[in-house]
């Protein structure tokens, strides 16, 4: 009887986890059969049986050809480039969640959350629109130091100078609220009479963020770190392809992006197939790799 129960409740908690697994098949799995056309020479219209099979030709191209090879090195050290400066960025949504949980008025501190997390649910479209706005040649800012006799003019968006660290702010900008709910959660689930014994002993405010709620919150930050890192070269191509222009191109142009302009704009889909089979494997190694370092320098990991 306590056999059959055990089964019963196993078969109910199956049945509740049953539609996600069904969703994480349909969009995580399935899809993965697209990587057959990196061993074709697809031709759009054609069925892909009737294409011409090169086996694994598109792959040597990305080493043998050197004009592709320069490409490759070039978008490679983009995406390197802003996805490091992302990573020192990172503790950012943490801090912000310590000190704005530290206000006093929860009113203020609901407007604030509210403020900062609005931009997440507006498209990189709108979020250039706002950029444009406040940063362009004509924008908020040049108009205000015009007006103030400044001959100045800031072009942050149409210029090749500091893209990368551009690109990693305005990426703040949209998503440190939105980062920041996770750490807002776990600052919530906190022992308080930690808090309480630390102001016994005369600890004071910044005393117990250094002491408690910092070292409480590291563990968090490292298992989001870790499952980022596994999208380390997946930088996603809204942003990059409404922030790009002819004098930023050169250092905006990342993987993704690159992709979609030699498969979409270029007509080359066999060789932007190819590109984003080496880009998951990558980035399942660099995954792994993370966790593993993980496991045995915190004794901690994702799995």
């Amino acid at each position: 009887m306590k056999q059959k129960k055990t089964l019963s409740r196993g078969m109910k908690c199956f049945l509740y986890v049953l539609p996600v697994i069904i969703l994480i098949f349909i969009f995580g799995y399935l899809p993965l059969w697209g990587w057959s056309y990196a061993f074709f020479q697809y031709k759009p219209g054609r069925a892909l049986l009737d294409c011409k099979f090169v086996g694994l030709q598109n792959i040597k191209d990305l080493f043998g050809n050197a004009v592709m090879q320069r490409n490759i090195l070039r978008v490679l050290k983009n995406t390197f480039g802003i996805k490091f400066l992302g990573y020192v960025f990172s503790p950012l949504p943490m801090l912000f969640a310590v000190l704005l949980s530290e206000v006093r008025s929860k009113r203020f501190q609901k407007l604030v959350q509210t403020v900062t997390t609005l931009p997440h649910f507006i498209s990189w479209v709108i979020m250039f629109s706002l950029a444009l706005a406040m940063f362009g040649t004509d924008g908020l800012v040049n108009t205000t130091l015009h007006n103030l006799g400044s001959e100045t003019t800031i072009n942050v968006l149409n210029s090749d100078k500091h893209v990368w660290l551009t690109q990693v702010l305005l990426q703040q900008w949209k998503e440190v609220g939105w980062k920041a709910i996770v750490y807002f959660a776990a600052i919530a689930g906190l022992d308080q009479g930690l808090y309480e014994a630390a102001s016994i002993d005369g600890a004071g405010k910044m005393q117990r963020i250094w002491y408690i709620t910092l070292p409480q919150l590291i563990p968090t930050y490292f298992v989001l770190l870790i499952m980022d890192i596994g999208k380390f070269l997946n930088s996603g191509i809204d942003q990059y392809l409404s922030f790009g222009n002819a004098l930023n191109k050169e250092y905006i142009e990342v993987l993704d992006l690159y992709v979609y302009n030699i498969g979409i704009g270029s007509g080359q889909i066999s060789y932007s197939v190819a590109v984003g089979v080496l880009k998951s494997l990558v980035a399942l190694v660099l995954f792994a790799s993370a966790n593993y370092v993980s496991k045995k320098v915190r004794g901690s990991s994702v799995f």
